[in-house]
């Protein structure tokens, strides 16, 4: 079989676990309607409050009639998110809240100054010390902080809108209030648009004076460096020796052209002179008057000497007449193209002299001009000095000119404006008395529901053994049977309820006395015999002289001296611890909650309530191999709990022994009563495991010298309240429950 947490061999019985509900359903229900008359009665004395908003508009003011010339709505920027957020920071800023203060006369208001009004339980504790006094506090700083506390100021996600919000007891003071702010705040950036004004005339008013004779200045040394220079301006708007050097050079360009073409005409006609060519082919030649008559003459003679030649002979005196006239009109013509040939030559010759005269006039103006041009830069320089003085001073006119105008007219345009202003609010938003009584009354419906299951799963009434689970045979703890003494009477049946005995053993209430009769008598209770089971004459007088007590009688000391922790050690070894064991189902089996620690070598105590001995426990609990969770395991036939011994190094284990007083704190603040089987301890052994509440037995089986001396041992050491128990002859009333099998 696996090794396996006990805590999967149980269940949540979860019809049990409900159960409960319908077991403690009036105290759920009562608890529930006295938080719930508890929230209604809060509710009903609590001081209603109102809440009213006023929202404001961030966006551009200016008109169109009042915008400055030259600009648009695109030439003023709009504030972004971080210009939005600093606007909400000056409509929570104190001048505003002290503005507002001082209109509404807020400080003879017990509700924004308690120094008004102030109770005396109030006064009475800052006469006592345990608060401090407000007197002490200047009013408008208590004034103030009270606002700040009751306003609040925000802007709408993705907007330029804020919303001034304020709580007041009075209805009537909750929609003034943020009224209030957003007008300071609109007076207050128009003042500051004021004030800009202002600043900006009292300003430009010198600037500009400074700017007029700056420009008077700049325009009077341009007019003084022209008149030095010569610096004559002509058309275009240059400088007249510019203007003559280029008129001149267009001039020797055309001198040249005619020049060039009347040379080369009169060259044409020297050779076709020459050459005695057509002279027809010169333009000049035919363009003659004289030489087109005599062109027409010789024509005329030609068609003249063709007549005649039909009819006359070459010799004859007409036709020789006829080409003497026309050997004539050729002389003519040569004579008429050599005058024109010397005309142009006398053409080209003056055109030539003329271009020198040009040439030379062009290499004059050439030098005045870069002497001009050097002076233009110089000028220039003053001009555009001049220019810029000029604008400047326009610039700053036209401005003064805008601020004089808004501040004479008090003109200031806010960048804001209310949009929705702030209304009395007739219902309060505190206190909301249904939903506050709604949620008060489901609210400790759950939560006395969630305590009762709490209570009920962690007391394990609600656990039953997980379904199909298997337990294999345990070691179970040999109980001598204790033989009853002559003439002794059978008892009835306990009942089932765990009640104890009418009967009560002897000396059961005054152990002091037992204490010191074993102390006085340690020999006679060491005669008794210590090796097998004693006879029924033998063990009754042996137990009376040690005064032992039954597992029952030890149950009802714990219950009734509501115990912590019980300390068991068994000086006769494994069989002895069977007290602790059957103790701690008897207590559990009571209704409280209790642990079985086992702290002897062999796992004793633990054996007989588990199905392993392979648990994790108490050693790997301090060698921090494990937690708490891990090392608690339920009991197979009880509801107690058990720490078994474990599976770490005890060496290991040992070495944290310090840790055990620890360890027992947090188990009895977990638990009602924490046992602890110690085994064939001493007194040193159980130190650590003493505290607040603890109850020391001995267990023992049969008297002997061993047990005496132990018991001896642990009164001179400390513990004089000792009590001797003895599971002998114990029987575990009832019926065991299903799936468990007794132990005993």
């Amino acid at each position: 079989m696996s090794v396996q947490s006990a805590a999967a061999d149980v269940d949540v019985d979860l019809r049990q676990l409900f159960a409960s509900l319908a077991r403690n359903w009036l105290r759920i229900l009562v608890v529930a309607l006295v938080v719930t008359g508890l929230a209604f009665a809060l509710t009903w004395l609590a001081t209603p409050h109102y809440r009213a908003e006023t929202r404001l508009l961030i966006e551009t003011r200016e008109s169109v009639y009042t915008r400055p010339d030259g600009t648009n709505d695109n030439d003023k920027p709009i504030l972004d998110e971080e210009g939005v957020t600093s606007q909400v920071e000056v409509i929570s800023s104190t001048d505003i809240l002290k503005q507002v203060a001082q209109k509404l006369d807020l400080s003879r208001l017990p509700e924004f100054d308690e120094t008004a009004d102030m109770p005396a339980l109030s006064r009475l504790l800052v006469v006592a010390g345990l608060k401090s006094d407000p007197n002490e506090i200047p009013p408008e700083e208590r004034v103030l902080t009270k606002m700040r506390e009751k306003l609040n100021v925000y802007r709408v996600e993705k907007s330029r809108v804020i919303v001034i919000e304020f709580s007041s007891e009075d209805h009537r003071l909750a929609a003034a209030i943020p009224n209030a702010i957003a007008d300071a705040y609109i007076s207050v950036q128009g003042n500051a648009n004021i004030e800009s004004n202002s600043a900006a005339t009292d300003w430009l008013a010198p600037e500009i004076a400074d700017l007029s004779k700056r420009v008077k200045d700049a325009e009077a040394k341009v007019a003084s460096y022209r008149a030095q220079s010569d610096l004559l301006m002509g058309g275009n708007n240059s400088v007249l020796a510019t203007q003559q050097l280029s008129e001149l050079s267009s001039e020797l360009s055309r001198v040249r052209a005619n020049r060039a073409s009347a040379a080369a005409t009169a060259d044409s006609v020297r050779r076709a002179l020459q050459n005695g060519g057509s002279l027809d082919a010169v333009p000049e030649v035919l363009s003659s008057g004289l030489i087109q008559r005599l062109r027409e003459r010789q024509v005329e003679l030609k068609t003249n000497i063709a007549d005649l030649s039909t009819s006359l002979l070459d010799n004859h005196p007409r036709i020789r007449a006829l080409r003497s006239q026309l050997a004539d009109l050729d002389r003519q013509i040569r004579n008429e193209a050599e005058k024109i040939m010397t005309g142009l030559m006398t053409q080209a010759q003056t055109a030539q002299a003329r271009e020198n005269q040009l040439v030379a006039d062009v290499n004059t103006l050439k030098a005045a001009s870069a002497r001009a041009g050097d002076q233009q830069v110089e000028l220039d320089a003053l001009q555009r000095e001049a220019t810029a003085q000029r604008q400047l001073l326009e610039s700053y006119l036209t401005r003064y000119r805008e601020a004089s105008s808004r501040k004479d007219s008090n003109y200031p345009p806010v960048d804001a404006r209310v949009f929705s202003r702030a209304v009395a609010p007739s219902q309060p938003y505190y206190p909301k008395i249904l939903p506050i009584i709604g949620a008060a009354f489901v609210g400790s419906l759950l939560v006395m529901a969630i305590v009762t299951l709490l209570q009920e799963l962690f007391s394990g009434r609600a656990m039953r053994p997980a379904a199909g689970a298997r337990f294999e045979r345990i070691e179970q703890v040999a109980m001598p049977v204790a033989h009853e003494p002559p003439n002794h009477e059978p008892s009835d049946h306990e009942p089932p309820d765990h009640e104890p005995p009418n009967q009560e053993p002897a000396d059961i209430e005054d152990l002091g006395d037992r204490t010191a009769e074993v102390q006085a008598e340690p020999q006679a209770a060491a005669a008794a015999p210590a090796t097998g089971p004693a006879t029924g004459d033998d063990v009754g007088p042996a137990r009376r002289s040690l005064g032992e007590v039954e597992i029952d009688k030890a149950v009802e000391k714990l219950i009734t001296s509501g115990a912590a922790r019980a300390i068991f050690v068994s000086p006769e070894g494994d069989e002895a611890a069977a007290s602790a064991v059957l103790v701690a189902r008897e207590v559990s089996d009571t209704g409280l909650r209790v642990l079985l620690l086992d702290l002897t070598a062999s796992g004793a105590a633990s054996r007989p309530t588990l199905d392993s001995r392979l648990f994790p426990g108490i050693t790997d609990l301090l060698a921090s191999e494990a937690q708490f969770s891990d090392v608690i395991h339920a009991d197979l036939y009880s509801d107690c709990h058990v720490i078994p011994v474990g599976n770490a190094d005890p060496v290991r284990a040992m070495r944290a022994a310090d840790r055990l007083p620890i360890i027992m704190q947090s188990l009895t603040t977990a638990y009602d009563l924490v046992v602890v089987e110690c085994g064939p301890t001493d007194a040193q052994g159980i130190s650590r495991l003493v505290g607040e509440g603890t109850e020391v037995f001995l267990s023992l089986l049969e008297p002997n010298d061993e047990v005496a001396q132990a018991a001896v041992e642990l009164i001179e050491s400390g513990y004089p309240d000792l009590t001797l128990v003895t599971p002998v002859g114990h029987q575990t009333p009832g019926t065991p429950l299903p799936g468990r099998r007794s132990a005993a």
